[in-house]
């Protein structure tokens, strides 16, 4: 893939939040996390763990958590990607709970271009109840939620987002 290739590639990918709910088959889960496990991280601890969500009952609770958006329980499939605390802070102490979130966006960003890869759309959603995620998936006390990705076969918007300039994102040298 040459530079052009990979940039249009990266402006095709956009978040889908309407999903025909066929399900995804384990092969496109598995290149997910194949794809995730590949990022980097810091020290290379991989302060990152996944739960992958199908049940359509563990879903509506996740939607409800999400404050009812309604893609997550259609997506067939919703990894909430976590930064497990314990791994980075056993290293950089309190500066690893910094790096475990940091380790946790960056495995979700791969998962997400992942799926693009494989023909599937997803959404990335921050906005949830922490606790209401956490008592859904049984999560541990060292371990935080950071976002749910909703993944499956969906129809993307018919027209790209408007996106700023990049100039309106770039200081040089200094701010």
């Amino acid at each position: 893939m040459n530079s052009s290739d990979f940039l249009r590639f990266l402006k095709t990918r956009s978040s889908v939040r309407e999903y025909s709910g066929e399900p995804l088959d384990p092969e496109d889960i598995d290149y997910i996390l194949a794809a995730a496990r590949t990022a980097p991280s810091a020290g290379n601890r991989e302060a990152w763990d996944v739960v992958i969500v199908t049940y359509e009952d563990a879903r509506e609770e996740l939607a409800l958590a999400a404050f009812e958006q309604v893609h997550i329980r259609e997506a067939p499939a919703v990894f909430a990607v976590c930064a497990n605390y314990v791994r980075s802070m056993s290293h950089y102490g309190e500066r690893g709970i910094l790096y475990a979130v940091q380790d946790a966006t960056i495995a979700c960003t791969y998962m997400m271009l992942a799926a693009h890869a494989r023909g599937l759309h997803s959404c990335w959603t921050g906005a949830f109840n922490e606790d209401s995620v956490r008592e859904t998936l049984g999560l541990p006390q060292h371990v935080r939620p950071v976002a749910l990705l909703a993944v499956g076969r969906g129809t993307p918007p018919l027209e790209p987002m408007e996106r700023m300039p990049v100039d309106e994102h770039t200081h040089r040298e200094t701010w």
